[in-house]
């Protein structure tokens, strides 16, 4: 298994989730099915700005810039680091006018000890859904009509729940601050001090099977504490 930094996330809820509220409108999405472990190359549900407001839209997890020749650039686009995400080509525009969010209520880190790297998942206090800032792009393959549209996750230096397993960490979005990153006209300064670590006390953790480290993998046993772990160590809150 090749580790990359938030790798896998979930999204286990069903039905209508209520994400945020954006000038006076509600945002909401609708999940149909639990998502308990979401691998780059398949397609979620990402917030973004429509031509009528904040929408919801299916893209698949992986960016291509509209330049790229082949679609294999996805794989190495599945997260964008916030140090460099203004300037490097892959992702510059993008950054520059096509901000989205991803909702997620869990996401998988993995602490590398011994040959095989160790998953833990990282979720809220309270079990909510959260938000990861991303950026969404489209494609058109050459010599096509079709168009496919693709987003990465970005991610920056580890706050005090994520330094014991991993030194970067994806970049959560307040809510309050979900109006800000999607605003095509929010300047560059404003963006950086969204794409901070988030607070200490912020997460939780637990350790969950080695099942998750298979993307074919997708069921409630990919996020439960790990037996073992949980007999020894309980369900571990961090800060």
């Amino acid at each position: 298994m090749l580790v990359v930094m938030c790798g896998r996330f979930s999204l286990t809820v069903r039905g209508r989730v209520r994400i945020a509220e954006v000038e006076e409108q509600v945002v909401e999405i609708d999940v149909p099915a639990p998502r308990y472990n979401v691998a780059p190359g398949q397609s979620v549900t990402v917030i973004r700005r429509g031509r009528s407001g904040v929408e919801g839209a299916l893209l698949r997890w992986g960016l291509i810039p509209s330049w790229a020749r082949d679609p294999k650039v996805a794989f190495q686009c599945t997260n964008a680091r916030a140090e460099t995400v203004a300037t490097r080509p892959a992702f510059r525009e993008a950054f520059r006018q096509r901000r989205c969010a991803v909702p997620v209520d869990g996401f998988f880190e993995w602490e590398r000890s011994g040959k095989q790297p160790l998953p833990w998942r990282f979720v809220r206090s309270d079990r909510s859904v959260f938000l990861l800032a991303g950026l969404w792009e489209t494609w058109r393959p050459p010599g096509e009509q079709a168009e496919v549209e693709t987003f990465t996750l970005i991610t920056t230096s580890a706050n005090a729940d994520m330094a014991p397993v991993h030194d970067r960490m994806p970049v959560l979005l307040d809510p309050r601050a979900l109006r800000t990153w999607l605003d095509a006209e929010s300047n560059r300064t404003s963006l950086e001090g969204v794409m901070q670590p988030s607070p200490a006390a912020s997460l939780v953790r637990h350790r969950v099977s080695t099942r998750v480290n298979n993307a074919r993998n997708e069921d409630p046993v990919c996020i439960e504490p790990f037996e073992e772990s949980t007999l020894a160590e309980g369900f571990l809150p961090l800060g």
